[in-house]
């Protein structure tokens, strides 16, 4: 499994406009609405919600794994999204998050749901990666470095 097999060069964010978590949250489930996918914007944003509610998602690094299961969809998502100045997103390390992927699955994946989550967690280990990420000029350089050119 490839961190692109579930990755649409539509669903990349190169520069975030939110500056708090819950916008954030919902710039990222309106990419989904924009790239033409049949989500209902609301109950999408309210699984995020009482996902964090659980506990952030905000891994340190700067980076957070948004995450969740929708009855409509059928297959996973994964929106990308990066912020230059950072966003307070209550994580783990107390630094602001600069790396965004937002997992969505189907109520029915939860194996292939967490396999994805694993492969993002992998990557992102890599601190060239990550600064890699942080540094990229536009969007275009973004998905050369996902692998979506």
């Amino acid at each position: 499994m490839n961190i692109t097999d579930n990755l649409a060069k539509d669903l990349v964010v190169h520069e975030l406009q939110a500056s708090d978590k819950s916008e954030v949250l919902k710039e990222m489930v309106s990419t989904l609405k924009d790239a033409g996918l049949d989500v209902d914007v609301e109950n999408a944003l309210k699984v995020l919600n009482d996902r964090e509610k659980l506990g952030t998602t905000g891994i340190g690094d700067g980076i957070a794994i948004p995450h969740g299961k929708l009855e409509c969809l059928e297959e996973i998502v994964v929106v990308v999204g990066r912020s230059s100045e950072g966003v307070d997103f209550e994580s783990l390390d107390m630094q602001p998050c600069k790396i965004f992927f937002m997992v969505l699955a189907p109520e029915q994946g939860a194996g292939a749901h967490l396999k994805v989550l694993a492969q993002i967690s992998r990557q992102l280990k890599d601190e060239a990666f990550r600064q890699a990420f942080i540094d990229t000029e536009d969007k275009q350089e973004l998905l050369k470095l996902l692998g979506l050119n």
